[in-house]
C-alpha cells in the first residue's frame, strides 16, 4: 500500500469521508508552496491534489486558468514544482497528488518525470488527457515506484466503461460531476447522487466527485453518496483572497457532520 491506499483504508475502518483540496502550484509564488500545503494539512486535507500550471488545459474553468496564468507569469516549471514537492515531503504527511497535462510530462520525459517524482514524494498523479487505451505508456513506470493513476470518470461515461476505469485502480476513481469544465455552481443537474450510487456499487476502489463543490450543503449532500470529494476553484479563491478562516471553516464540515461520517 502506499499512502493513498492507507489513507482511504484508515477512513474506510473509522466511517469517515474524504476531503482533498486542490490548489495550483506556483499561483501566489511556488516560494508559498510548502506553507499552503501545511496549512491545508492542518485544515484536515485527507490528500492533496496540486495542479502544474499548464497553457493549454482540457477541463478547468476560469478560476483554475486564471490560477494557471498567474502561476505561469511568475516562471512556475515542473521541475521546480517537484523540486518544491521535495522540500514539502520533509514536513506534510497526506497523500500529495499531481495532477497535469501529458504535454509537460512528455517534454520532461516520462521515465525522468517518475522517478522525480517519486524521489519527491508525489503519491498518485492525475492525468485527464490520458484515456485507459494510451496509458500504458507509463502505468507500468508509475506502478514500479508505487505511485497510483489516479482515473476519471463522467456523467457521460457508459456504465461499463466505468467498471473497466475502476478496476484499473488501487487508489481512487474521480468522478467528474458536471457535463463541463470546473468552477464553483449553486446547483447541479439531474440526480447526482443517484449517479455517484452507481459508480460507487460497481466501484471496487473510494469514488471522489470533484468538480462545482463549493460550500458545505454540496459536499455533505455529495457525500452521502460517494466516499468524499474534491474541491478545487473555492480553494483557490480563498486563498487569492486571503481568507484562511472561511478556508478552514469549509475544510471542517466532516468534523461537523461526525453523525453522518
Amino acid at each position: 500500500m502506499n499512502r493513498i491506499e492507507q489513507t482511504f483504508s484508515l477512513l474506510k475502518e473509522n466511517n469517515r469521508k474524504a476531503f482533498v483540496p486542490y490548489i495550483m502550484a506556483g499561483d501566489g509564488g511556488l516560494e508559498c508552496l510548502t506553507e499552503r500545503l501545511e496549512m491545508l494539512e492542518q485544515f484536515g486535507a485527507t490528500a492533496i491534489e496540486v495542479g502544474v500550471p499548464f497553457s493549454d488545459p482540457v477541463a478547468d474553468g476560469p478560476t483554475i486558468q486564471q490560477a494557471g496564468i498567474r502561476a505561469l507569469e511568475r516562471g512556475t516549471t515542473l521541475r521546480g514544482i517537484i523540486t518544491e514537492l521535495a522540500k514539502a515531503r520533509e514536513i506534510i504527511s497526506v497523500p500529495i497528488i499531481l495532477m497535469t497535462y501529458l504535454n509537460p510530462i512528455y517534454s520532461y520525459g516520462i521515465d525522468g518525470f517518475v522517478r522525480d517524482i517519486r524521489n519527491a514524494g508525489v503519491d498518485g498523479c492525475i492525468i485527464p488527457d490520458l484515456p485507459i487505451e494510451e496509458e500504458e505508456m507509463i502505468t507500468a513506470q508509475l506502478a514500479n515506484v508505487q505511485i497510483e493513476l489516479i482515473r476519471l470518470v463522467t456523467l457521460t461515461t457508459p456504465l461499463e466503461r466505468i467498471k473497466t476505469i475502476a478496476s484499473k485502480g488501487n487508489g481512487f476513481l474521480y468522478t467528474v460531476t458536471v457535463k463541463g469544465i470546473t468552477g464553483a455552481r449553486n446547483e447541479y443537474e439531474g440526480d447526482l447522487n443517484r449517479f455517484l450510487k452507481e459508480v460507487k456499487e460497481v466501484s471496487p476502489i473510494p469514488v471522489l466527485a470533484g468538480f462545482g463543490i463549493s460550500n458545505q450543503k454540496q459536499i455533505t449532500e455529495l457525500s452521502t453518496a460517494c466516499d468524499g470529494v474534491i474541491v478545487g476553484s473555492k480553494i483557490i479563491d480563498l486563498f487569492k483572497a486571503n481568507n484562511l478562516s472561511e478556508m478552514a471553516d469549509l475544510m471542517s464540515v466532516f468534523k461537523k457532520e461526525s453523525k453522518m461520517v
